[in-house]
């Protein structure tokens, strides 16, 4: 596998442990254990990259733009990863601690 295919992943993943991380804290009612935090946090992180890219997606970006930013670590480091990985993960632990929640009455 390519690196510069695995290393945007893994920055999705971060990011959506790191808002699943931040919802949890915030829910206390949830009281989820940290395994339920990082896993939403992680698909969440994946899929809400892959659903705000495609909303984004589709822009007309110039090809020496593009070259520029796709070279190393640039690529990775980008609005869509970062910012649908971290909302993802914060959306899907919310949901998966209103369901925990709902369960345990």
């Amino acid at each position: 596998m390519d690196m510069n295919t695995l290393l945007p992943i893994i920055i999705q993943i971060i990011t959506g442990i790191i808002g699943g991380q931040a919802v949890g804290a915030a829910i206390k009612t949830a009281a989820m254990g940290q395994l339920p935090k990082i896993l939403g946090g992680a698909i969440g992180g994946v899929g809400g990259a892959a659903i705000l890219g495609s909303l984004l997606g589709g822009g007309a970006i110039s090809p020496d733009a593009a070259a520029a930013a796709t070279s190393g670590l640039g690529s990775a480091l980008n609005l869509q990863n970062i910012v649908g990985g971290a909302g993802g993960g914060a959306i899907l632990t919310g949901i998966l601690g209103a369901v925990m929640g709902a369960m345990k009455k």
